[in-house]
């Protein structure tokens, strides 16, 4: 496998942030740079990444526009551009990984497919304090799972040895675990920039990847990530962007005209 890119999306959760990027500074095989897709988070967050970026163990790149609303979709193609990995991995800025997380992607990572990675939901009680380190200690992922502050627990055992499956269809599909080669993003143009505000533009994505000829692989037990709780985001526009998933499903095209070629990269908007 060649060079692999991290992307890791954010917006105004630096202690987060730094925890899911000290926790891609202990994996078994290092990501060959790291992409921080910056949602319009304020100075914090910059500060952040400006203190990490010469004690990380990767190169780190800070891609950010300005703070209009959830633009995901957006942001994640800026980040997209600027990759140079062969392979790219998508990960929230509130998704801590194991040690093991790039390692598993890379060997779950197969041509014509995409990897949909499973989490481990971390509950109110415990999101403040669990970080990279509480992510690599057995002995506290096993209290923490004795006393209810897991969600989704099963996938906490590792088992590389069980074979990925293929899984179709959309259920399931988040893009805050999400691998895919980067020919294959190039090929549909990346994200629909259409789609703001929360919801849909991931699985809109899987849609036109699918009209491409892939196939989705899943694995539970390989390539997890711990997604610490948040409160809701709005959901004011999520019926339009079910519209839009809709419109995708019922379409013979694969490649979105609002997508990483439609302008010039224009950071600053």
């Amino acid at each position: 496998m060649n060079r692999v890119s991290v992307i890791v999306t954010t917006y105004n959760r630096p202690h987060a942030l730094e925890q899911v990027l000290k926790g891609l500074a202990w994996q078994t095989r290092m990501a060959d740079e790291v992409i921080a897709a910056d949602d319009g988070s304020g100075e914090a967050t910059t500060r952040l990444i400006t203190d990490l970026v010469d004690r990380l163990p990767y190169p780190l790149l800070h891609v950010r526009h300005a703070d209009r609303g959830f633009r995901a979709a957006r942001i994640r193609n800026a980040a997209i551009r600027r990759a140079t990995g062969a392979y790219v991995i998508f990960l929230d800025g509130d998704c801590v990984p194991g040690r093991h997380f790039v390692a598993d992607h890379l060997r779950l990572a197969k041509s014509g497919c995409l990897f949909q990675g499973k989490r481990i939901l971390v509950t109110e009680a415990l999101a403040d304090v669990f970080g990279w380190e509480q992510a690599n200690d057995s002995w506290r992922l096993l209290k923490y799972l004795m006393t209810g502050r897991l969600g989704n627990a099963h996938h906490l055992m590792r088992l590389p040895w069980l074979p990925a499956h293929v899984s179709p269809g959309l259920s399931g599909t988040r893009s805050c675990n999400l691998g895919v080669f980067r020919e294959d993003l190039v090929a549909v143009n990346g994200f629909n920039e259409a789609f703001e505000g929360w919801g849909r533009e991931d699985s809109e994505l899987v849609v036109r990847l699918y009209k491409l000829g892939l196939k989705r692989r899943t694995h539970s037990f390989m390539g997890v990530c711990f997604h610490l709780w948040h409160a809701d985001n709005s959901r004011k526009r999520l019926a339009e962007n079910d519209n839009r998933l809709n419109k995708a499903i019922h379409s013979d095209d694969y490649f979105t005209p609002q997508g990483l070629v439609q302008r010039s990269d224009d950071q600053g908007q």
